[in-house]
């Protein structure tokens, strides 16, 4: 079979690769499509080579169908249509033991920690794999793990019908927070500077502003009677995101950190004093985050289609790695791994 191996320095090998036969408690998976996700990106630019084995194999917004099952399970059958929540917990650190397993200390992502699913078939615990219901077409099934975080980030964040929601960035993550506070029945506002993200979140309905034509406290004052926003979702990991956010919610108004931040930035801890904010980080999702992503997938209540911008054959992931580091007219890529 096929797989696309990083080697480092962007390069990306498409090369042969042995079936991994499924042990007791695994699933074979022919994998469909795979998303392009902004971690595979930082890989691919080389940020976080101490952190994976060379040569590595990316991936994990996936889609796929059952190939083999391993022994003991049977909770899934050839030919089922899957996805996989890709994290594996140890299940015995303090995280753990107390519930919150996706944020465990010994967490291993996979296609972080272990090999992903850029390749034809991805073998995986059972645990992590869930089933997609029938008339949900194999593209959209590999949307869920990034809709899945977006989920939990809404979550967190408690949004209730009928409150001022702002989105810092409008990438795809961003865009997808955007569309599931929508539909929670939130009044939506995006922050962003790509012309090509801030047309199409006006196409999905979305209101949107370009922080750098307009004033976004004043347009969030002016918006909200001067209240200021219910909920903030910083998604920009920036210095600017990190200091405008807590000038933006109301007064006990909840922020809530999606972004991934690599160094301290500088935040107004005299506002969160003064008006009593509410701060909250979001890490990836549960179990109930993915069920919820799939409900909504399945019954079509998002614009899935136009959140994809492109679709490649793996023989071209790097062109993939390369539309979406040149940071111009992209989404969300797929990879057909098929």
């Amino acid at each position: 079979m096929k797989a696309a191996f990083y080697e480092g320095n962007k390069t990306i090998r498409i090369g042969t690769f042995n079936q991994v036969e499924p042990k007791s408690g695994e699933v074979q998976i022919k994998v469909s499509h795979t998303g392009i996700c902004g971690t595979d990106l930082h890989i691919y630019l080389g940020h976080m080579d101490k952190r994976v084995t060379f040569p590595q194999i990316m991936g994990h917004e996936m889609s796929g169908i059952v190939n083999a099952v391993g022994e003991g399970v049977t909770n899934f059958a050839i030919g089922d249509c899957v996805t996989v929540m890709p994290l594996d917990s140890c299940g015995e650190c303090p995280a753990c033991q107390a519930g919150h397993n996706h944020i465990c200390h010994n967490l291993r992502f996979l296609g972080i920690e272990t090999p992903g699913a850029f390749q034809n078939y991805w073998t995986v615990p059972s645990h992590t794999v869930l089933p997609l219901p029938e008339g949900l077409s194999l593209e959209h099934g590999a949307l869920i793990e990034p809709l899945a975080v977006a989920c939990h980030d809404v979550r967190i964040g408690e949004v209730q019908k009928g409150e001022y929601v702002v989105v810092l960035g409008g990438g795809p993550i961003g865009t997808l927070i955007a569309l599931v506070a929508k539909e929670a029945g939130a009044e939506v506002l995006v922050s962003e500077i790509n012309p090509f993200r801030l047309e199409l979140l006006k196409e999905l309905g979305i209101n949107t502003i370009n922080p750098k034509e307009k004033d976004i406290v004043e347009y969030v004052q002016r918006g909200t009677k001067g209240a200021g926003a219910d909920v903030v979702f910083e998604v920009t990991s920036s210095a600017v995101g990190a200091e405008v956010m807590t000038a933006l919610p109301r007064t006990r108004g909840r922020i809530v950190v999606v972004g991934i931040f690599s160094q301290p930035a500088k935040v107004d801890l005299h506002r969160f004093f003064w008006r009593e904010l509410k701060l909250s980080g979001a890490r990836v999702y549960e179990r109930i985050d993915f069920e919820k992503a799939i409900e909504l997938a399945s019954f079509g209540k998002l614009p899935l289609d136009r959140i994809i911008t492109e679709t490649y054959p793996l023989e071209d992931l790097v062109k993939g790695f390369q539309q979406m580091e040149a940071g111009g007219k992209a989404m969300k890529i797929l990879i057909n791994c098929d």
